[in-house]
């Protein structure tokens, strides 16, 4: 399923678009990015956290370009689904964002797919994302109280969803998602 939405998405749109996993000197254009999207340095610090910890995966650090100008950035990392002794390891999509020129284009669809695609090339079984309700959906998300799998804090049931990119990945897991010390920056 994932391969198949990643081809038929870069098919879809013929501009010049590349991903690839970030290099060293994408990380200021990264950090910048992110504060021009959201406003403030709040998910560029997450980012710069994340990047230096143990629940960093290079592999899933994508960055989206178009002629040698960075339009977009995904970074998928390690969480933890906690229920008593027992733990579950995960991916949590942990941040994503297009520079408001490239934005409505598909770029933000391309790197979803790009990461899921590489994910489940990495042996990754689900993610989980906080996300709009209308927009995830069509990756396949779908809520994360089907599995009895809920955030550390109260959040409406519709934006907290998982996807399982192996069939029946979270068949036997329920809990609370435990997010790695860096998201406290938030």
């Amino acid at each position: 399923m994932v391969r198949n939405l990643y081809n038929n998405l870069c098919n879809a749109n013929t501009m010049n678009i590349s991903i690839r996993p970030e290099q060293p000197a994408d990380i200021d254009e990264i950090h910048e990015l992110n504060t021009l999207v959201f406003g403030q340095e709040n998910e560029a610090r997450l980012v710069d956290q994340v990047r230096q910890s143990p629940h960093f995966i290079p592999e899933l650090s994508l960055v989206a370009y178009s002629d040698n100008e960075l339009i977009g950035y995904i970074l998928f990392s390690q969480i933890t689904i906690t229920n008593g002794d027992y733990r579950h390891q995960s991916l949590g999509l942990t941040s994503m964002v297009v520079h408001p020129a490239w934005q409505k284009r598909g770029i933000g669809s391309k790197m979803i797919a790009a990461g899921l695609q590489k994910a489940t090339a990495l042996d990754y079984t689900d993610v989980f994302v906080f996300g709009h309700e209308h927009y995830f959906p069509k990756f396949g998300f779908v809520p994360a109280a089907r599995w009895g799998i809920r955030p550390p804090f109260d959040a409406p049931a519709e934006v907290f969803m998982a996807l399982e990119l192996i069939p029946n990945a979270l068949c036997n897991v329920s809990g609370i998602v435990e997010f790695p010390i860096e998201f406290s920056v938030m």
